[in-house]
C-alpha cells in the first residue's frame, strides 16, 4: 500500500539500510564468537621429579654394511639372533618405538630383506628406510 508525503509524492518504498547494517553487525558478532579460542584457566602446576617421560622414544638405527655386518647403533652384532635378542629387550622396555634401516647401496639385497621380515616377526611396525638424495 502506498504513502503519500507532505509534498504528495507517492512513497512506496522501504529503507533497508539499518536492517543490512544490523545484519552485517551480527555476522561479525558470529565470526568473531565462532573463531575464538577456548583459554581455560590458568594455574601453576607443579614440577615432580621423577615423572615418566612422555616424549618419543629414541630412534634406533640398523645399518648393514657392504660386506653385510650388522650394527644396532653403534654396536655390532654377530648375527641376525643376536640382533634380535637385542631388539626383544628395547622392545620389553619400550613396546613402540622406530627403527630405520641403513643398507649399504652394494649389499645383497637379501639381506636388508632378512632384517626387515626380523622386524616384521617382532612386530615392530614404526620402520624407515634411508636413502640418499640423488645428485642432479
Amino acid at each position: 500500500m502506498a504513502q503519500v508525503q507532505d509534498d504528495g509524492a507517492v512513497y512506496d518504498d522501504i529503507n533497508i539500510t539499518p536492517m543490512l547494517d544490523l545484519a552485517y553487525v551480527l555476522l561479525v558478532i558470529f565470526i568473531l564468537m565462532t573463531t575464538a579460542s577456548v583459554q581455560g584457566i590458568k594455574v601453576n602446576l607443579p614440577r615432580a621429579s621423577n615423572t615418566p617421560s612422555l616424549a618419543k622414544p629414541a630412534t634406533r638405527a640398523i645399518t648393514i654394511t657392504e660386506t653385510g655386518a650388522l650394527y644396532l647403533d653403534a654396536y655390532p652384532m654377530a648375527t641376525i639372533a643376536d640382533l634380535e635378542a637385542r631388539l626383544l629387550q628395547f622392545k620389553a622396555a619400550t613396546p613402540e618405538f622406530p627403527i630405520v634401516v641403513k643398507g649399504d647401496s652394494a649389499v645383497q639385497y637379501a639381506k636388508v630383506v632378512e632384517v626387515l621380515d626380523l622386524l616384521g616377526r617382532l612386530d615392530l611396525n614404526q620402520i624407515g628406510l634411508v636413502t640418499q638424495r640423488s645428485a642432479k
